[in-house]
């Protein structure tokens, strides 16, 4: 199939159609709110359901019910949006019945504004909610990736009855690129778990409720054992120059995709830096950053955020090798050329001593460069 040139938030929606989703529940809210409008005129189109509910707490309830019937449904929000949702969420993973809810994340905290940011990444990859649950978080840097991963979300929310999320931001979610739609899949039959009448068969039960600790305890288990399973079997990530690397870049979604850039023109001067992008955060690509962290003299991490993901970062690395940070924050966008200069800052400073606190240094370097943007 040609490629088309699609909106972000657009070719979304239209992969999660094609994907054989069933079922929209939203409430709109920029930068996402594309989705919706999509959403809005395709699913009736193709006899599908779409409700545009009260509020992002009714939406997340109704794919809450909609999931009980082994169906595949979503949602999309942002940031704000998304925070409204946790209980829900959290119901939904008590249930145990599967669901794709996108994050097209805005700067905040509080009400922030409009503009893209990574700020989401402890609520979205560390559960958010309530109780012991452990989400699918799934962060793909353009979008035709994007447009890749909807459906194996879909995939895994069944495989795992799961939540799974897909963490964009802002930019993917408004910006245009050509991208290649897969073929429409034919709607799957609904599971043996699903609620979907009981006639000639004994009913089915789906709840989040159990009220003696002992039960709740089993089926924490059961979801811990699932869990296990997952960070087993569906690590993803992609490495770009790292053969000879002695500096490693690690960064995610537009953060990771700007990287890249930065990689190519250091690469041209002769400067032996490498990225490894984490595609699945949850589950964290653990193994694969421990080892690397014994390739390579440094690692710098990239983030539209405070160093959220530097956490994750630390406990793979365990102090094998001296951990670097540069972020921008409240809907900023770092620039390749800002990512280029750390680098090349790095690669000056080979042997001084690791930083005990990344996050301190760095704040006093992006105070200059605040300043010198004004």
């Amino acid at each position: 199939m040609a490629k088309k040139l699609y909106k972000g938030n657009e070719a979304f929606a239209e992969a999660a159609v094609r994907a054989g989703c069933e079922g929209f529940f939203g409430y709109p809210i920029t930068p996402s709110t594309e989705f919706l409008e999509y959403m809005a005129w395709r699913m009736p189109e193709l006899g599908r359901a779409f409700v545009q509910a009260e509020s992002e707490v009714a939406a997340i309830n109704m794919v809450y019910g909609a999931a009980c019937t082994g169906k595949r449904v979503m949602t999309a929000s942002s940031s704000p949006g998304i925070s409204l949702m946790m209980e829900g969420i959290s119901y939904i993973a008590g249930t145990e019945v599967p669901c794709v809810i996108i994050n097209v994340m805005r700067g905040g905290p509080g009400l922030g504004n409009i503009a893209p940011s990574q700020g989401d990444y402890y609520q979205m990859v560390k559960g958010g909610g309530h109780g012991d649950y452990f989400p699918i978080a799934i962060a793909p840097a353009s979008v035709q990736e994007a447009v890749d991963l909807i459906g194996l979300s879909f995939d895994l929310a069944e495989k795992y009855r799961s939540v799974v999320h897909v963490l964009v931001d802002g930019n993917l979610g408004q910006m245009m690129e050509p991208c290649e739609m897969p073929p429409m899949q034919e709607l799957p039959a609904p599971p043996e778990w699903a609620v979907t009448g009981a006639k000639g068969r004994d009913a089915n039960i789906l709840s989040s409720i159990y009220i003696e600790p002992a039960d709740e305890e089993v089926a924490n288990i059961r979801l811990l054992k699932r869990w296990m399973e997952i960070e087993e079997n569906e690590v993803r990530y992609q490495e770009y120059s790292l053969e000879d690397a002695e500096i490693a870049i690690i960064a995610f979604g537009t953060s990771g995709r700007v990287s890249s850039t930065a990689v190519r023109q250091a690469r041209a001067e002769g400067i032996k830096v490498g990225l490894f992008r984490p595609i699945t955060l949850a589950p964290f690509p653990k193994k694969e950053i421990s080892a690397l962290a014994k390739r390579v003299k440094r690692i710098l991490v990239v983030e539209m955020n405070t160093g959220m993901m530097l956490e994750d970062v630390s406990q793979c690395v365990q102090g094998q090798v001296p951990i670097e940070f540069y972020g921008r924050l409240g809907g900023m966008t770092p620039l390749p050329d800002e990512i280029y200069d750390e680098i090349t800052r790095i690669s000056q400073n080979m042997d001084a001593p690791a930083s005990p606190n990344p996050r301190l240094e760095w704040v006093a370097r992006l105070e200059k460069i605040i300043e010198g943007e004004k």
